[in-house]
């Protein structure tokens, strides 16, 4: 799959943990973003990765953890 900025996407299924993208990454739990909570792509990172925002926050996911909407 390949993301743009401004993509719509969702969580597959529920991680493990969030880590979150601040200056200094924090990991959060899970149950702060659902599987059916949309978020918008704000970033691409090397390997694999994607900053989303949610509603509950702005985190770093795996790009094969998102499907789009």
């Amino acid at each position: 799959m390949t993301l743009k900025i401004g993509d719509q996407v969702s969580l597959k299924a529920p991680l493990r943990y969030l880590k979150t993208i601040d200056a200094i990454p924090i990991l959060r739990p899970p149950d702060l973003v659902s599987t059916e909570e949309i978020g918008t792509v704000l970033g691409i990172r090397s390997i694999g990765m994607v900053e989303v925002v949610f509603r509950r926050g702005k985190f770093l996911i795996p790009e094969e953890e998102l499907t789009t909407n």
